[in-house]
């Protein structure tokens, strides 16, 4: 009898002890949620500025101008982690604080996990800018064909992935700034008359826009590009797709979110020291920073530039 009461006795405690244990757990829980949710709430208020390719050269200048001027978290992002997390060391030991996300501009998954993470973090990116590209050195002996392929399927096909994922989480007031070159222009006219006309036309679509950029990379395929009328630089090809994706997409900002005050523009950072550009080139990387920083930090007042191209931070003639 007294082992049954004991017994009962040590229930009755268990179950009060364990009543006494859920209450301890769910006041802690509150506690974590209120505390998540004011964390989540304020991550909402914060600006935000994202930068690919953003671990060496221009983009690396870019990053560590932001750090230094933007009211906000400043991301760099970069395909290799490794390099990606030295950068941000580096940055950090000058006294900066920067983030790091690892984002691959390829990689479709990528593009659109970043895409998810900005939006349920941030609620939306405040500034954007498109930096990371690729160049092949001259003396580089790949076929054109593949160069023409590789060359726009990131400098070009890559970026709009960016751009279409991207741009509806842009957030009301936002910049979005796409790092072509001088290139583009020069490409441009050399391009054939029709061509020209196209890319210059306020009418051309996004969907014509990427048909040309394919059949550039098709007729290189049969070595027929310079009859179709374009001219022997995959490059200066990309950057001219870039360049007038950049129009393209400006326009339609203006016409289905016109109250948004988005500026988009793409820019030429000039010839700048990096490993693309080779060592004789007569900018610094912080010299070929200032125009695209100058379109990510437009005041919010700015109306303008929009939908242009932008060397010296003076709007280009197209």
């Amino acid at each position: 009898m007294r082992l049954r009461t004991a017994s009962v006795r040590v229930l009755l405690f268990v179950r009060t002890s364990g009543h006494l244990l859920f209450l301890l757990l769910f006041q802690t829980f509150k506690h974590f949620r209120a505390v998540h949710l004011r964390s989540v709430v304020l991550d909402m208020a914060t600006k935000v500025a994202v930068v690919t390719g953003g671990n060496k050269g221009i983009g690396l200048a870019i990053v560590r101008a932001l750090c230094k001027q933007y009211k906000g978290d400043v991301y760099l992002t970069a395909r290799d982690v490794g390099r990606g997390q030295e950068a941000v060391a580096s940055l950090s030991s000058e006294g900066l604080k920067p983030k790091f996300y690892q984002l691959d501009i390829n990689d479709l998954s990528s593009i659109t996990a970043a895409a998810a993470f900005f939006k349920d973090t941030y609620g939306g990116v405040d500034v954007l800018v498109n930096n990371a590209g690729i160049a092949f050195k001259v003396a580089d002996t790949a076929p054109f064909s593949v160069q023409a392929d590789v060359t726009l399927k990131t400098n070009f096909f890559a970026t709009r992935d960016m751009l279409t994922h991207f741009l509806p989480i842009i957030k009301a007031g936002g910049r979005v700034v796409n790092v072509s070159s001088f290139v583009s222009v020069r490409t441009l006219n050399n391009c054939s008359p029709a061509l020209q006309q196209r890319f210059r036309s306020e009418d051309i679509t996004e969907d014509e826009l990427v048909g040309l950029m394919q059949q550039f990379v098709d007729k290189t395929q049969k070595n027929e590009h310079k009859e179709a009328g374009w001219p022997e630089t995959a490059y200066g090809v990309s950057k001219t797709g870039l360049t007038t994706l950049s129009m393209i997409l400006a326009r339609r900002l203006s016409k289905e979110r016109p109250n948004d005050k988005i500026l988009l523009n793409a820019c030429c950072p000039g010839w700048v020291r990096t490993d693309m550009a080779g060592p004789k080139a007569p900018k610094s990387p912080e010299e070929g920073a200032e125009t695209p920083v100058y379109l990510a930090l437009l005041p919010a007042d700015a109306t303008e530039p929009h939908g242009k191209f932008v060397s010296d931070k003076q709007v280009q003639q197209w």
